[in-house]
């Protein structure tokens, strides 16, 4: 826990924040809290229905069912563009987008994005897209996919968007499981020193097993020369050249599905996390209002892969439904050098970055040089996601970027959870580095022991939520009975985040990691089973088990330790092999960092790997092993320590 005392918001920060007394945020927490329908009903009326709701919130999670503003009328895209269009706000920035290439980049008013939008909205009918239907978006971060993201909610169809760096096994495995009409991408892409992202070329060879694709959609980003299928594909460009510049907006209700997005589980087969329509816009809009205090004209960088939920909620839903300047960037903190970050804040005149732990470490290990070089005075709040974020990284964050006098919000939450759960208020809250402090509006965390019994005070358990708020998923899409098991058959009537936490005594969480076998690389949580099975389809491997193991620029690095088939001997063509394969079917952000072969791995005497002693062992803590005695051959045990990479 953190040594350093807390650090109080300054107090020209707190004097324009939105709230800004510690009396405030807790009438404003507890009205949440004990009358959830009035302040829910009162925070909705931010946006724009086309019929309000017959109920604020309906809900069980003994049976996984959760409704929010039953029987309300909305729609996403009309909240993010056309309402603010209509009060005379049309010239205003939505959009900065800057290019890999520092040379270029591209603004969007709202009117302009609005065009856009209607015009990729009518594409998508003329080729047969209607609501509900299901549209696979599989790009790199350019305007398109925001566009097209917002067409799909336009007309009522479902997005599921793929990261840009997801293999073309990855891209058919969630295409099959939602059963997706269209796939849209991009001819290649480019993202720092790569620059020939093979995007068409692995959007092809996934739907060559994908029956339930008609049509794909390409983008013109690098101009290379792609195969285009007659019949099935058509240009992104052709399309919009003649499509009508105006299309009427479908009224949707408040639960109907508005994207899929997978997330990794414990089992190999990631899950589709469902999220609806109203009760989500309030809530990423509400916190990003609140969390990062934006104020009209704030001009806002989330650094997040819009492949990721971050993306979602925090570069598109959120700051476009509250009007915001949000900006995307299509490449990497350090390209061409590691000043890019910097650079681009001193550019656009960023005021409030949000960003992961990952890059901070990646741009904190070449010194204070590179930041030094530009100018960040325009910064005004500091945010962090997707980890929790160690006290160098935060001291460093605060003082070289921050200049100390810029709050930090460090956010806890997950996929499954659409928004922020966990975080500090950047005008009120007292932040300890590494902690996230206290719950949002209508969160109420508990921290549970193996039994399920709640624990009072300062304690160490399980992180669960008592309960719903407006943003939390559905379902997992075509498994209802797979959300019931994974979030609520642990600790009945409590939704389980999967993740450790302690409460410290003043009331703050500390998250401590994952408690299931679900790794947290660079903020990307990726399913050991499924790295398992990926390395298991490697030529001569028999069988592998990987861990996490603190890695100094990821926080978690992949481990891998692997047994070869009887006669077959490892040797660097093994390793590169097993890398090539991960890459291939998942992606290369799942390549392991450091593999070790064995002849064995330890095992119970019914057959279950011991993952306890290999993650002691990954993390070199090989003197905290414990109790061997179960192992079916506890002489493994010996040889593995002393193989350590």
């Amino acid at each position: 826990m953190s040594s350093v005392a807390p650090f109080k918001p300054a107090a020209n920060f707190a004097k324009k924040a939105h709230i800004n007394t510690q009396a405030e945020y807790q009438k404003l927490y507890e009205s949440s809290i004990n009358e959830p329908e009035n302040f829910w009903a009162e925070m909705a009326e931010e946006l724009h229905w086309f019929k309000k709701w017959d109920k604020v919130v309906e809900y069980d999670f003994r049976k996984g069912e959760i409704k929010w503003f039953i029987g309300g009328k909305l729609n996403v895209s009309y909240n993010c563009l056309d309402r603010h269009v209509l009060a005379g706000n049309g010239n205003k920035t939505a959009l900065l987008w800057e290019g890999n290439d520092p040379a270029e980049s591209k603004s969007y008013s709202y009117s302009e994005l609005l065009s856009e939008v209607q015009k990729c909205a009518n594409v998508l009918k003329s080729n047969g897209i209607k609501k509900g239907d299901r549209v696979c978006i599989y790009m790199q971060m350019i305007p398109e996919l925001a566009i097209a993201m917002l067409a799909c909610t336009r007309i009522g169809a479902v997005h599921s968007i793929v990261f840009g760096a997801f293999s073309s096994d990855s891209l058919r495995d969630r295409i099959n499981d939602s059963a997706c009409k269209m796939l849209i991408t991009q001819d290649s892409g480019v993202r720092g020193v790569k620059q020939d992202i093979p995007m068409k070329v692995n959007a092809d060879t996934a739907a060559a097993e994908c029956p339930s694709i008609e049509k794909i959609l390409t983008v013109r980003r690098t101009g290379l020369e792609v195969n285009m299928k007659s019949g099935r594909d058509i240009y992104w460009h052709e399309e919009m050249d003649a499509a009508d510049a105006e299309c009427p907006v479908e009224e949707m209700d408040a639960e109907d599905p508005l994207y899929i997005l997978y997330t990794s589980g414990s089992t190999g087969k990631p899950k589709g996390v469902l999220h609806t329509t109203g009760g989500y816009l309030v809530y990423t809009s509400l916190t990003h209002k609140y969390v990062f205090d934006y104020h009209e004209g704030d001009i806002y960088w989330c650094t997040a892969d819009i492949g990721w939920v971050t993306g979602h909620s925090y570069i598109v839903y959120g700051p476009l439904a509250n009007r915001a300047i949000t900006m995307m960037y299509e490449g990497v903190p350090n390209y061409p050098d590691y000043g890019r970050f910097w650079k681009i804040v001193e550019k656009h005149k960023v005021n409030i970055l949000y960003t992961a732990p990952t890059a901070i470490r990646a741009l904190m290990k070449e010194g204070t040089s590179w930041p030094e070089k530009y100018d960040l005075s325009s910064l005004q709040l500091l945010g962090t996601v997707g980890e929790p974020i160690k006290e160098a990284d935060w001291t460093w964050y605060n003082e070289v970027i921050g200049k100390k006098r810029c709050p930090i919000v460090d956010t806890w939450w997950q996929t499954e959870t659409g928004g922020i759960l966990i975080t500090p208020l950047p005008g009120v809250t007292a932040t300890k580095p590494g902690s996230a402090t206290i719950p949002f509006f209508g969160v109420l965390p508990v921290i549970l022991d193996e039994q399920g019994n709640e624990l009072e005070g300062a304690a160490q358990g399980y992180l669960a939520i008592k309960a719903a708020w407006p943003s939390l998923m559905r379902t997992v899409y075509g498994d209802h009975d797979r959300f019931i098991q994974t979030y609520f058959a642990r600790f009945p009537g409590y939704y389980f985040t999967g993740d450790g936490a302690r409460r410290d005594e003043d009331g703050y969480y500390w998250i401590t990691g994952r408690v299931d076998d679900v790794l947290n690389i660079s903020g990307h949580r990726i399913g050991t089973a499924e790295v398992e099975g990926a390395i298991g389809r490697t030529d001569g491997v028999a069988e592998a088990a990987v861990v996490g193991f603190p890695h100094d620029i990821k926080g978690q690095g992949i481990y891998a330790f692997v047994t070869m088939m009887t006669g077959v001997d490892a040797d660097d063509t093994t390793i590169t092999a097993i890398e090539n394969t991960v890459r291939k079917l998942i992606g290369p952000h799942a390549k392991p960092d450091k593999i070790q072969f064995t002849p064995a791995l330890p095992k119970t005497r019914s057959g279950k790997i011991m993952r306890r002693i290999l993650r002691k062992i990954a993390e070199g803590n090989v003197d905290q092993l414990g109790d061997i005695s179960t192992l079916a051959d506890p002489g493994v045990v010996t040889n593995l320590v002393d193989q350590r990479q």
